[in-house]
């Protein structure tokens, strides 16, 4: 065993080291003042089209690659980017967006000599088109359902002023335009690649696409001609490359970050958790200086979801289809001993409703969860007619391999109280396909919020959304009437009470299960400088600079 890994660490350096080279042509040496950042992507990017950026890995390339009309900043503010300025009509039914008049798509061969042309207007009307359109099927499509009319939503003014029509008022619409989804393209590339527009990228953004090697390695260069520029009129970005390696294991990805062939890391394997940090999450003293350690609140539930589509045979016959019997699994483990123990105090217990803290709306005072009673679960076992879990059939959860631990503690200590759970641990990509298409009964789950709103959250339970981003099925008319009303209240004190009526129905009906609310860790190396980090995880390289030893 040792040889064998010993031997993928050789590889895997080999394959850093190969991937250098592509980004400076092919000279004789590589150029040491380069400033590259290296980053691994353990699950791997499946597409750098941004109709299809469903999950982080996909988000965090293509925001390197696109820019959207807007953004949110490190503190969770929606602040122009493509937009310069915008304007809000007195319905909110109307937003009228001020384009920038500098920013040029990257050069590519698919445009007049090779240079890349003006963004105007009409490819923001041609992108937001595109992500609505059935013939792209985006996983982003959903975004705009009910809220955009599909032929008169999008409407170019003039070259510069893009407005946006909207069915009815909706509060976090921002928030949604500042999503990878709405990322712009031009149709120039669509034209000619279609499809395969997922691997030649064309954007506006501070990085452009240069080598992808699929399952190998990523490799964007810094775009010469990127519209923004520092508090000094010095352009960004500051990096000239981004290399992405898509190592699948994080202990070898952690053995060369500590060898500084990494400059970043993601999140702390639990197989060297306790080597690095501390009980309570810190760094331990052996690695101070040798390393910096990111640690901020991020808006993430993490999960497990049940499937509610009483109309599907596998509900019909699981005991899951009781709402008794999905409240005592709610009841039947202890969070807080989880996060100590196998989180390392990195994350809060999920003691309130499904949406996390760090969002304005959450009060865990309105919004009661479920603390560790077994009596209570015991008790709701019998009500459900199993009493201590006699006759009750075998409950399978289906996790992905990193997940593993979480979800056999969670099993164990349901066993304790008469739940029988067998976990059944999948790739990720089976896992989002059971659950997109309804196949899964009981699985992990996590929600990283899109946009800093708790309707980001409570989207995945109306009734009327697919999934994504329903992967439970949920549908409460209630819930459904307390969502709609939601969305056209204009005073944020009444709308927060909505959004806790709302959480409050889904603890009560416990369609999911709430494990904690997490936090990001990042593991920087010391010569690191302007990596900043918010709430949605966003990897954000435009500042970043590196110091070269």
């Amino acid at each position: 065993m040792k040889s064998c890994y010993c031997q993928s660490v050789v590889r895997a350096s080999a394959l850093l080291i190969c991937l250098v080279p592509a980004l400076w042509g092919c000279g004789p040496a590589v150029q040491t003042d380069q400033q590259v950042f290296r980053y691994n992507q353990v699950e791997g990017i499946a597409s750098l089209d941004p109709a299809f950026a469903r999950n982080q890995a996909v988000i965090w390339a293509t925001h390197q690659l696109y820019n959207t009309l807007v953004e949110i900043d490190s503190q969770l503010a929606i602040r122009p980017s493509l937009a310069s300025s915008w304007e809000e009509s007195a319905d909110r039914k109307v937003f009228t967006f001020h384009l920038r008049t500098d920013v040029y798509f990257h050069d590519h061969d698919i445009f007049p000599n090779g240079k890349g042309r003006k963004l105007v207007a009409a490819d923001v009307v041609y992108s937001l088109k595109r992500i609505m359109d059935p013939a792209t099927a985006s996983s982003g499509a959903w975004i705009f359902n009910d809220r955009v009319p599909v032929d008169s939503g999008f409407v170019a003014l003039n070259d510069s002023t893009f407005q946006l029509r909207l069915i009815k008022p909706f509060h976090p619409i921002l928030g949604i335009l500042s999503m990878q989804y709405c990322s712009v393209v031009p149709h120039e590339a669509i034209e000619r690649y279609g499809k395969d527009f997922r691997n030649h990228p064309v954007g506006t953004g501070p990085f452009r696409f240069y080598l992808w090697d699929e399952g190998q390695g990523l490799v964007l260069h810094r775009n010469p001609h990127y519209f923004e520029k520092d508090s000094a009129g010095k352009p960004l970005p500051y990096l000239d490359a981004v290399q992405v390696s898509f190592l699948e294991s994080k202990a070898t990805e952690f053995l060369l970050f500590r060898q500084g062939q990494l400059d970043f890391m993601n999140d702390i394997d639990a197989s060297f958790k306790d080597e690095v940090l501390t009980r309570q999450g810190n760094l331990k003293a052996e690695w101070q200086g040798k390393m910096q350690l990111d640690k901020h609140a991020y808006l993430n539930t993490e999960y497990l979801g049940i499937l509610c589509d009483s109309s599907r045979d596998i509900v019909q016959a699981s005991p899951l289809r009781l709402k008794k019997i999905r409240q005592a699994i709610n009841y039947g483990f202890d969070r807080t001993k989880m996060m100590t123990y196998l989180r390392n105090g990195i994350g809060t217990a999920a003691n309130a409703g499904f949406v996390p803290a760090g969002l304005p709306s959450f009060d865990s005072i309105k919004v009661k969860g479920y603390p560790y009673n077994p009596a209570k679960a015991r008790q709701l076992l019998a009500e459900a007619g199993y009493p201590n879990g006699e006759g009750m059939p075998v409950i399978k959860l289906l996790s992905i391999p990193i997940y593993a631990d979480l979800a056999n503690y969670v099993a164990n200590q349901l066993q304790e109280v008469g739940i029988h759970i067998q976990v059944e641990v999948i790739q990720k990509s089976l896992l989002l396909e059971q659950t997109a298409k309804s196949q899964a009964l009981f699985f992990r789950g996590s929600w990283i919020a899109d946009y800093p709103d708790a309707e980001s959250y409570l989207a995945m339970f109306y009734s009327r959304n697919p999934a994504p981003p329903n992967y439970t099925r949920f549908a409460n008319r209630r819930f459904d009437q307390l969502y709609e009303q939601s969305l056209s209240e204009t005073d944020d004190s009444i709308r927060y009470q909505l959004y806790q009526e709302m959480d409050k129905i889904i603890v009560s009906e416990a369609p999911v299960v709430p494990l904690f609310y997490d936090e990001v860790i990042h593991l920087v190396q010391p010569g690191i400088r302007g990596l900043e980090s918010n709430g949605l995880n966003l990897l954000e390289l435009r500042r970043v600079r590196k110091r070269l030893d």
